[in-house]
Parts: structure tokens; C-alpha cells; sequence
């Protein structure tokens, strides 16, 4: 297939980077922007440009407001970016009911890889080398158990099992001080 138009639903740097490729490609760009962003540049850098109701990063992960846009544009596809939406199985499933191809991986491993428990095991079933570690959630006690068990001066890395509000990572090389009994997930603190 041969797409005619993209939607790029992200903002700054990496809206900016899209719009140059698919420009390059020769392929129609669209930009969405939030209500405090529509001076932006990358709202400058795609051939149409669509407001969406709202500010701030709210506004870019409402699912039907964005595939709305994409359809009213004539956007035959989504490209999300990264962050965001860029892993939501829900918005690429979206489109895809909608009959707009979403640029990135299928729902099926969007679903996989967002569950990093999940994500590990089919790694492990593929022979994909993986390092010691805890399958699915841990408590205090057992991450403590599992970090007096490892060789002298080797750490530990935290992972967040289904998104950690953009947190990433949490290395702790020496010791486990500063890890919560219970991390709730904060959705309102994602980046």
C-alpha cells in the first residue's frame, strides 16, 4: 500500500522529523496540536494542521479526538511518534477499525511488549539471552531476597511490569534503600 497522507500524532522534535521524511516521500503531512501548543513549530512543518480541544499532553492521548482528526483530514495513516500513544494497543487498534493504517508495530505486539512479564517469557521461548530476574510483580520482601542473592557488587534494575507513568528504569547498584513497599501506577505523572 502506498500512503498518501500521514497524521502525525505527536508534537515537537519528533513531529518535526516525521513531517521532513514523509515530505521527502512525498507524502501529505498533518499535525495536531493542543490548545497551548498551536504556535508550535512542528504545527509550522506539516502541510495541514488540526487543533484538538484541550492543553498539555491530555490532549494528545485522547484517542477519539485524534482518530476524529485523522479521519476528518483524509489521513489514510496515524504516525505516532514515540511516547504518547506510540505503544497504546488501543489507539492502533482504533485504527485499524477505522481503516487508517497505524505506522508502527502490529496490536499483537503492542499488547505483547506492554507487559514486560509477558515480553520476557516470549524472549525466553525465542532463546533471546535474558538476564537473572523475578517473574511478574514483586513485593519489598522478595525483591530484597532476590538482591541478597546476587554476587558482591552486582545491582539491580526495576522495571515496571505495565507502564510506569513514563518512569522507565530504576537502577539500584548497591543497595535497595529508596524502593517503596508498593509503587502505585500514576497515570497523571506520565511524560
Amino acid at each position: 500500500m502506498t500512503l498518501k497522507k500521514i497524521l502525525i500524532a505527536n508534537r515537537g522534535e519528533i513531529a518535526i522529523r516525521i513531517a521532513r521524511a514523509a515530505s521527502d516521500m512525498n507524502i501529505t503531512t498533518v499535525s495536531i496540536y493542543s490548545e497551548d501548543d498551536a504556535s508550535s513549530l512542528h504545527v509550522q512543518s506539516t502541510d495541514e494542521s488540526f487543533g484538538l480541544d484541550g492543553e498539555g499532553v491530555a490532549a494528545y492521548l485522547d484517542i477519539e479526538q485524534v482518530v476524529g482528526i485523522a479521519k476528518k483530514s483524509g489521513a489514510d495513516s496515524v504516525h505516532p511518534g514515540y511516547g504518547f500513544l506510540a505503544e497504546n494497543p488501543g489507539f492502533a487498534k482504533k485504527c485499524q477499525e477505522e481503516g487508517i493504517v497505524f505506522i508502527g508495530p502490529s496490536v499483537e505486539m503492542l499488547e505483547l511488549f506492554g507487559d514486560k512479564g509477558k515480553a520476557r517469557l516470549a524472549a525466553q521461548k525465542s532463546n533471546v539471552p535474558t538476564p537473572a530476574g523475578l517473574e511478574g510483580p514483586i513485593t519489598l520482601e522478595s525483591a530484597k531476597d532476590f538482591f541478597s542473592n546476587l554476587e558482591e557488587g552486582s545491582g539491580m534494575m526495576l522495571k515496571a511490569i505495565a507502564g510506569g507513568g513514563g518512569r522507565g528504569n530504576q537502577a539500584h547498584p548497591r543497595s535497595l534503600r529508596g524502593i517503596p513497599p508498593r509503587s502505585p501506577r500514576d497515570p497523571g505523572s506520565a511524560r
